[in-house]
């Protein structure tokens, strides 16, 4: 009987053994593991850190940017009318040049 004890207990030795060892290897994976996070994390936060002030730097840049073009595309409508207006009056100077001129040769 005390045999079949001692082999018991030599068996749940080496049981417990066996899982004291897996638990250390997992243990370690996961410690590489929150290494390689930690590290990731720094390498971000170097990267990142001083992005905040450049981003507001370009989003003020833009919309300088967007209240330029809108002056700009106002000024550009106004070029426009003022084209065409002159190309109305030269069309109608034209026009009255030309009959002007017909009716002088038709009176020669």
């Amino acid at each position: 009987m005390l045999i079949i004890v001692i082999f018991i207990n030599l068996l749940i030795s080496v049981f417990c053994l066996y899982v004291a060892r897996r638990i250390r290897k997992w243990r370690r994976a996961i410690s590489r593991a929150a290494d390689v996070v930690d590290r990731a994390e720094r390498r971000t936060y170097a990267v990142l850190h001083g992005a905040p002030r450049p981003i507001s730097q370009g989003q003020l840049g833009i919309s300088k940017l967007t209240e330029r073009y809108q002056e700009l595309e106002i000024q550009w409508q106004q070029v426009e009318r003022v084209l065409r207006i002159l190309g109305l009056v030269q069309r109608v100077w034209g026009w009255s040049v030309s009959t002007k001129t017909q009716r002088s040769r038709s009176q020669w």
